[in-house]
């Protein structure tokens, strides 16, 4: 009985301590969930709330600025992705060799664009990409790649393309420092055995590093993609989805129909979309590279 009561207090004493965050939780996090599910078959606009039942989701599939942004979305995490996880495992391995200081400081270099502003990071690259002035033209122009100057964010031909190759500066940063420390969790007992044997390195990398690896790559491949989906700063600062939406991404198109239309029913339909779409990608990862993954 005593027991009982101990266990009951130490519960009770618990949960009053969850109970901040949990109240925080439901608040803001799961609550406008809710909401926005609920509200995704609602015509909800500053002057309607009518129930549509699945006409946002019809119009949303018909929707010709919604498919683009979509492919958009696609292209941008197909092409960040893969490049995100294979450039971290390189650079990580290259510099786990290195002595601490150096290591330490290409850690911070890689880094650094992860804990800059958003504000900042899109000043300098829109400097760079400057028709006119910016350093990219001036650099190819000079090594005789190109002739003449190109409008890298005001030509739909080259404007995604540079928007990704933006996203990959600042995505590296956080997958090379989680290689680097799972590098140093690898037993190096292995390692040095397998050389014994008659190993190269890219045997020991392939046979002995890269399955100790596989935890972090499962970790970095459904945070890159998660993040890729929810491209918008980048967007927002740079483009706002021009040219001709060239760029706009599934979140830009849902904030720009939410908070400069006010259309927030068919806006919340394209964020349970977006949700799902996570979900399924996120799923399939954990199927395809947790099933060798050894925690």
């Amino acid at each position: 009985m005593q027991i009982n009561k101990i266990r009951m207090r130490e519960t009770v004493i618990s949960y009053t301590f969850l109970a901040p965050i949990l109240i925080f939780f439901t608040i803001f996090v799961l609550a406008p969930m809710i909401m926005g599910f609920v509200t995704s078959f609602f015509n909800y606009t500053m002057t309607d709330f009518t129930f549509v039942g699945l006409d946002n989701y019809v119009r949303m599939l018909n929707d010709p600025i919604f498919i683009k942004s979509l492919i958009n979305t696609v292209i941008i995490v197909v092409g960040s992705v893969p490049v995100v996880v294979f450039f971290s495992v390189f650079v990580a391995s290259q510099t786990y060799e290195k002595n601490v200081i150096a290591r330490s400081f290409y850690r911070a270099v890689f880094f650094l664009p992860v804990v800059t502003g958003s504000v900042a990071v899109t000043v300098v690259w829109k400097w760079i990409y400057d028709p006119l002035s910016g350093i990219l033209n001036f650099v190819l122009k000079s090594g005789g790649v190109i002739n003449q100057n190109i409008s890298w964010l005001g030509d739909k031909q080259w404007a995604l393309l540079a928007i990704i190759i933006i996203l990959l500066t600042t995505s590296v940063g956080q997958p090379i420092i989680l290689y680097i420390a799972a590098l140093g969790n690898i037993d190096n007992s292995l390692v040095e055995a397998a050389r014994v044997d008659g190993a190269n390195e890219r045997q020991v990398f392939w046979q002995i590093k890269w399955p100790s690896l596989l935890p972090t790559t499962l970790y970095i491949a459904v945070i890159t993609t998660i993040n890729s989906f929810q491209c918008f700063a980048l967007i927002q600062l740079l483009t706002s989805g021009g040219p001709n939406y060239s760029t706009s991404t599934l979140m830009y198109y849902l904030y720009e129909k939410a908070f400069k239309l006010s259309e927030y029913g068919y806006a919340n339909t394209m964020g349970v979309f977006l949700a799902i779409m996570i979900a399924v990608i996120s799923f399939a990862q954990f199927k395809i590279l947790g099933n060798d993954v050894e925690y």
